[in-house]
């Protein structure tokens, strides 16, 4: 995924504004916004994205509870021709202010991390959580890494995997071969 100046859309919750009840945040992406995802994560097209989160107050920070759903193309790892996968992700994630008290570890002491806990919580850094890149990180790490049609391989396309190998190096594999037999 490459990183943006900025972000794609606009998706930022200011955590003194948040109501005590939450609100929602709702994202479908429009076609300059799908263009700029699909450049953002290197894949052919982005279909659709459509996100909804409920928002809440928690602990001083916040909770985005919701899903994404989107469909979107890759190229295949076998013939790179396009291949359509619809993708639904249900979101859960905690942004939490940093300890401000002096609580902070000092640097080199040891840190008790419970490895049972799924997700940690995130720490942010002011009033403000930009939801879209948890958004997009949520897209990116749906997304297959190696995508293929169904059915597809190599013997499917008439890959010639044990053809004779062509070239100069395939040449000099051949001198080499001679060079070790008369040895």
């Amino acid at each position: 995924m490459s990183h943006s100046p900025g972000p794609i859309f606009d998706a930022i919750v200011r955590i003194d504004k948040l109501p005590t009840g939450g609100r929602s945040v709702v994202v479908e992406a429009n076609d300059v916004e799908r263009a700029a995802i699909a450049a953002a994560m290197n894949i052919l097209s982005v279909e659709s994205f459509v996100s909804r989160l409920a928002v809440t107050p928690f602990r001083g920070g916040l909770r985005a509870l919701g899903s994404l759903d989107a469909v979107v193309s890759q190229a295949s790892v076998v013939s790179f021709e396009p291949v359509s996968e619809a993708i639904s992700e249900p979101i859960d994630r905690v942004f939490l202010p940093a300890p401000r008290d002096g609580n902070s570890p000092a640097p080199g002491s040891e840190t008790f991390i419970d490895l049972e806990d799924e997700d940690f919580p995130d720490h942010i850094d002011g009033a403000e959580v930009d939801l879209s890149a948890l958004m997009l990180e949520t897209l990116a790490l749906a997304l297959d890494p190696y995508p293929k049609r169904e059915g597809e391989t190599l013997e499917t396309i008439d890959a010639k995997l044990d053809a004779p190998a062509e070239g100069p190096f395939a040449k000099l594999a051949a001198l080499n071969k001679t060079r070790d037999s008369d040895d």
